[in-house]
């Protein structure tokens, strides 16, 4: 009989001793995996790889180096190599002791770890800063019948209405429900989408208004009347006008 307790006190004792070693290795996967998941989302706020995202957790790429961008290369411990350049019409930067880099296409982040390759035989461990002094601003042209047809700077949020208010809105004789707004999907291909700008004012209604991004191209055609209207005598002209029409 006292075996038999001694039997039963061993086992219980195991089996608690086995259930809190579960419960502390529960506690630390629980751990690792909160810390884990605070690690990657303290990553996710900065400016890693080929995007950053912005306050509403929105990926947009970063930007990549243009022909004529002007950049500044300054190191830190050695400023007889610092220097202000641009980039070429080939794509490519002349540094200082180096032969030429192609800059077209990276990152700033990219040119500055591609730098510290380059001088990594003239220099021990370059510590390199590079900022961007001039570049190409993003951009959108109107054009068509809108008061003010031109190149315009695209400094933020903007859509296709938007985007007429800043060419001085349509004219008279622009025929504003077949708005054509162009955009390069690649090197070589370019979409068109019609849009209907009046009904979209008229019914307030803005869903179909997209944002403009940059190198869009905003075309506004004249109606029909305008386009025969030199051809018309001026005492004629109420009889084909009807603006409903239009």
């Amino acid at each position: 009989m006292k075996r038999l307790l001694t039997s039963v006190v061993v086992a219980s004792c195991c089996a608690g001793l086995a259930g809190s070693v579960a419960a502390v290795a529960q506690e630390q996967t629980t751990a690792s995996n909160i810390s884990r998941g605070a690690t990657e989302a303290a990553k996710s706020g900065t400016a890693g790889g080929a995007s950053s995202p912005d306050e509403m957790g929105n990926r947009r790429p970063l930007y990549r180096l243009r022909k004529s961008d002007i950049i500044e290369v300054k190191f830190n411990f050695a400023s007889e190599f610092d220097q202000t350049l641009s980039v070429q019409p080939d794509g490519f930067i002349t540094l200082r002791g180096v032969e030429e880099l192609y800059a077209e296409g990276l990152t700033v982040a990219e040119l500055r770890s591609t730098i510290r390759k380059a001088y990594a035989t003239t220099l021990h461990d370059p510590e390199v800063t590079i900022a961007l002094k001039d570049f190409e601003k993003p951009y959108f042209i109107a054009t068509g019948a809108v008061a003010h047809p031109g190149k315009f700077e695209l400094r933020g949020d903007a859509t296709v209405t938007e985007g007429v208010a800043l060419a001085g809105g349509f004219t008279e004789q622009a025929k504003h429900s077949e708005v054509v707004l162009f955009r390069r999907i690649s090197e070589d291909r370019m979409e068109a989408r019609v849009l209907n700008v009046k009904q979209m004012l008229n019914s307030r209604n803005l869903a179909e208004d997209f944002h403009l991004r940059a190198g869009d191209l905003l075309y506004v055609p004249q109606n029909r009347i305008s386009k025969i209207r030199r051809y018309l005598p001026t005492s004629s002209l109420s009889t084909y006008v009807n603006p409903t029409q239009f």
